[in-house]
């Protein structure tokens, strides 16, 4: 990957930024961070439900889920405490944050275009559109029956919802009897999301990747290409380790590239950052998703650019009109392990971090569960057990390490007792 200069301009703005991003994600902090490494106010645009506003005494209390109060609470509070930009952190926040930037005229894409990339069915309506390949879809309700649709579908396939990210309730099916237990499963999760839709998608082989950029001015500038080197076939797709600079062939790179760019393209994205998801088999890149957002969980941390700029930082440079001198990723290779749940219950122990963390090229291991509070794993849940961090001379002595340090982990979860328990009859 060549190196890539990107200079922009632009009048001086407030240096004020509100960070729009849900209560659960891991993103929040490096934000922050970098926001004060630039001198930039950080205003937390917290997500609060309707009821609970008023109660709120910090930050900027929002509810997400009404995008025109939500944007006009916005615009009333710039009127008295101007902002220079606007950054959805997360999936949660990139189409309050694109609707609010431009009711403010701060430089973003359209609400358009990030609504496409945060619901699932419209974005694979845009690629079919422009002929990005992606998978074949089909758009249900959780009203349909499931018994029919599966005597209809393309076996193996794969369910999910429209809006969830991080591969929440996303399972396979091979055959009638699977789905049909699948989409009940589905069935009880989105009744608590407050989401009717189920997208049933024909199931790609190969292996995937994930791709990291930045937009400007509709160009696609790619700052990584992540190999993910664990299969992902189901039936569920837990996400587990991700390392950096890619091994796959020069070629399929280049491709993977101008897939991505296509796809940024079909979905009306111009600005800002872009975490791609992609399966590559012999027909070449296949788009799974393009989120107009940064990669997920902790996994930023791999990426260091120019003189140590963290990926956050490029991303505040660019929001604020400031200089970004390089794009070009350090020369060492990266990697993160997002330590899976392997079980349902209460977190209770932790045991070998030190180990863990003495394996030559371990930068580091963080634990984000909590004690002593319930995990899941997915497709129900929606977080990890923590991150492992390693860096090296070559990808294939990164992947190593973190699997090594894996092994040296070990978490005692016990199930959940229930919150009462009726006594015996004598």
């Amino acid at each position: 990957m060549s190196e890539t200069l990107l200079l922009m301009t632009a009048p001086a703005r407030p240096p004020r930024v509100i960070l729009l991003a849900s209560a659960r994600t891991y993103r929040t902090r490096p934000f922050i961070e970098a926001a004060a490494m630039l001198g930039l106010e950080v205003v937390l645009g917290k997500d609060v439900p309707l009821p609970m506003l008023k109660k709120v005494e910090a930050g900027l209390p929002l509810d997400y889920r009404d995008l025109r109060l939500s944007t006009e609470a916005i615009v009333r509070y710039a009127e008295s405490h101007p902002v220079g930009a606007i950054v959805g952190v997360d999936d949660s926040g990139t189409l309050l944050a694109a609707r609010a930037s431009q009711a403010l005229g701060l430089r973003t894409n359209s609400p358009e275009a990030a609504e496409a990339a945060r619901n699932k069915y419209l974005m694979r309506r845009k690629f079919a559109e422009a002929g990005v390949p992606s998978p074949a879809f089909r758009l249900y309700h959780l009203q349909d029956d499931p018994r029919k649709i599966a005597a209809e579908a393309h076996f193996p396939c794969v369910l999910k919802t429209t809006t969830l990210a991080a591969s929440r309730g996303v399972m396979r099916a091979d055959n009638p009897v699977e789905f049909v237990e699948r989409f009940e499963r589905l069935r009880k999760m989105l009744v608590r999301e407050g989401c009717d839709e189920v997208l049933v998608e024909d199931y790609l082989p190969g292996v995937e990747v994930a791709l990291e950029g930045l937009l400007e001015d509709g160009k696609l500038n790619v700052l990584a290409l992540f190999d993910k080197p664990d299969p992902l076939e189901g039936p569920f797709f837990e996400e587990t380790i991700y390392v950096t600079p890619s091994r796959l062939p020069a070629e399929s790179q280049r491709a993977i590239f101008e897939a991505a760019a296509k796809a940024a393209a079909a979905l009306g994205l111009c600005v800002g950052p872009v975490h791609a998801e992609l399966r590559v088999n012999e027909r070449g890149p296949w788009l799974l998703e393009v989120a107009a957002r940064s990669i997920g969980g902790l996994c930023s941390q791999t990426l260091r650019f120019g003189t140590d700029r963290s990926l956050e930082e490029v991303i505040l440079r660019q929001a604020f009109g400031m200089e970004v001198h390089s794009l070009q990723r350090e020369g060492r290779a990266g990697g993160v392990m997002m330590i899976p749940i392997p079980e349902s219950g209460r977190l209770i122990r932790v045991e070998g971090r030190e180990d863990a963390e003495a394996v030559p090229l371990i930068e580091g291991v963080e634990i984000t569960a909590r004690l002593n509070y319930p995990v899941a794993p997915l497709p129900e849940g929606d977080s990890y057990l923590g991150f492992i961090f390693a860096r090296g001379e070559t990808s294939e002595g990164v992947e190593a390490a973190l699997r090594e340090a894996h092994r040296k982990l070990r978490f005692e979860i016990v199930p959940e007792m229930p919150l009462s328990v009726t006594p015996p009859e004598n």
